[in-house]
């Protein structure tokens, strides 16, 4: 089956008796069991729960994997992802990467005796430089979170591969429905679901796909020991919102590419980044890797102060002004007070974060609307020169 059909069909049986299309909510903590020898398919909801089932057999399929284990959150994928290390470990990971990432390896592993060293993920032939006698793991993402670089999945792989690295790839930028880094080899990919997968702004959870049966157990017994699980309201929600994620991923990335290229020849706008315009450095990479468009996620920076950055953010009326991205409705955030605050203005700039970087999701509205959104904050802001072309 092709994705949009697999995203409908996969886990989506006739429910019980009454042959129902959706999947009821199981909201019950505990199952019978019909005697000692006999126990249910689920015992109790913290281990297991039909709509939980459901929905990890959809990510998995989606994503072209064997096995899928969901969490409470994103960061709980991550962290469940990353148990898999034990004290006295060290780790790689690339240092363009989401905020709440580099909080968790640099902030809070380092107290349980795990250690992280940062590399360059756009050089991958630097990773066996890094490399000590107890690294175990290597993390990375791409598009990156938030300039959009994009990373070449399939090298920094091979060096991983050559040197016996566990890999964990973040690849909630693109979702399932434009890349699937397990084809490259990957070991481990990890989703905030959400964000694209269920893509509605009402839900909150986390999945972690694999083809490695061992890594799967693993991580089924670190989600069933620490709890950290999606209730099944949350994996309704979210199946509900994956059945139209082909569908609105081929919004998402048309309205982005007509934004990014308005954007791009705006006098106000001093760069744009978006894989899909062929001024990105890796527009090319994008294009072999990324399949079916480029994703709905933009970076630009104001050609002007971060004050008059700032401005823009809050002058728009269309465009919402918050955290979180992927859901339906155009969301703009600003990493040095968002997605990137725990890190130090040194730390940012260094990553490619100048303090006017504006991130913006792209949503599935009319782009005509956004653009004249855009257009009108920017024209609030630099009033004095408004008569400039492309404002």
């Amino acid at each position: 089956m092709e994705f949009s059909t697999l995203a409908i069909r996969v886990g989506q049986e006739w429910d019980g008796q009454f042959h129902a299309v959706v999947q009821p909510i199981y909201q019950s903590s505990t199952f019978g069991w019909s005697d000692l020898a006999t126990p249910p398919p689920h015992d109790y909801t913290r281990c297991g729960n039909p709509n939980r089932s459901s929905l990890e057999a959809v990510i998995a399929a989606l994503e072209g994997g064997r096995h899928c284990v969901l969490f409470g959150s994103g960061m709980a994928a991550i962290t469940g992802a990353l148990s898999i290390l034990e004290q006295g470990d060290h780790m790689l990971m690339a240092s363009d990467i989401y905020g709440g990432t580099h909080r968790l390896c640099h902030k809070l592993l380092v107290k349980y005796g795990i250690h992280t060293t940062e590399f360059d993920a756009q050089k991958p032939c630097t990773i066996r430089e890094l490399v000590q006698p107890n690294t175990k793991l290597l993390i990375f993402e791409g598009p990156t979170n938030p300039n959009l670089r994009v990373v070449d999945i399939q090298a920094i792989v091979n060096e991983a591969k050559a040197l016996g690295l566990v890999t964990v790839f973040d690849n909630t930028f693109a979702s399932p429905a434009l890349q699937r880094p397990l084809e490259y080899g990957v070991d481990i990919v990890v989703h905030s679901t959400t964000k694209y997968i269920s893509g509605h702004s009402d839900v909150i959870g986390g999945a972690v796909v694999t083809n490695d049966e061992s890594i799967r157990d693993a991580l089924a017994e670190y989600s069933k020991t620490v709890g950290n699980v999606p209730s099944p309201f949350d994996c309704w929600l979210t199946l509900r919102g994956v059945k139209s994620l082909g569908a609105r991923m081929r919004i998402h990335c048309e309205n982005a590419m007509a934004v990014a290229e308005f954007l791009e020849s705006n006098s106000r706008i001093a760069k744009v980044h978006y894989p899909g315009l062929k001024s990105h450095p890796q527009h090319a990479l994008a294009a072999r890797q990324m399949k079916d468009g480029f994703g709905g996620m933009i970076a630009f920076e104001v050609a002007g102060s971060p004050a008059q950055a700032i401005q823009v953010a809050e002058s728009l009326k269309i465009i919402l002004l918050g955290e979180s991205l992927g859901a339906v409705e155009s969301l703009l955030g600003y990493p040095p007070l968002m997605s990137h605050a725990g890190l130090t203005e040194e730390e940012r700039v260094e990553r490619g974060i100048p303090p006017t970087l504006l991130r913006l999701s792209v949503g599935i509205e009319d782009p005509r609307d956004l653009i004249a959104d855009l257009k009108q904050a920017l024209t609030t802001v630099f009033k004095p020169t408004a008569a400039l072309a492309g404002v």
